[in-house]
């Protein structure tokens, strides 16, 4: 009966005791964080130039097959189809390389932001430890708050924090 007892009681203590429940907009908070926005910038430019190193290469390539076609008209069948032969396997290389060099800037792009979502989550969980947080849960597009409180929205502090500590 003494253990039922203290059972019940320990059970009330523990029910009574309050959750700290918090919630962050994840889109939100990464769209305005400013890390991200200079990763996308950084990614940005590096595809607007490798852009341009695909069309300055494929111009080239381009003008060279049409100075190639203006040649075969005066070589033999045979020397031309060979020529043509090479000139194809050439522009396949090209081709290669471009598409390379594209996925590889994707591979980079896409490691850095992984990377910078696991500091995020880091960070939200040290943010949540320090202040005494039981929960923190994730709001925005496909999260899993459909409601909140507004006074239990964080994200504007947590934005701040981690914006603060990147400019350092």
């Amino acid at each position: 009966m003494k253990k039922l007892i203290f059972g019940m009681t320990l059970l009330s203590v523990i029910a009574c005791q309050e959750q700290k429940i918090g919630y962050v907009d994840n889109v939100k908070l990464m769209d305005q964080y400013q890390e991200k926005i200079d990763i996308e910038a950084k990614y940005q430019n590096k595809s607007d130039a490798l852009g341009k190193k695909r069309d300055s290469i494929s111009q080239a390539f381009q003008i060279e097959a049409q100075a190639f076609q203006e040649k075969a008209q005066s070589m033999s069948q045979q020397k031309a189809q060979e020529a043509y032969g090479s000139l194809q396997q050439r522009g396949q290389m090209i081709g290669q390389q471009l598409q390379q060099e594209e996925q590889q800037l994707q591979l980079e792009g896409q490691t850095e932001m992984d990377s910078l979502i696991k500091k995020v989550k880091g960070q939200i969980k040290a943010y949540g430890k320090d202040h005494g947080y039981t929960y923190i849960l994730g709001g925005g597009n496909g999260g899993s708050v459909l409601y909140g409180d507004e006074t239990k929205d964080l994200t504007e502090d947590i934005l701040s924090l981690l914006n603060e500590q990147y400019k350092k």
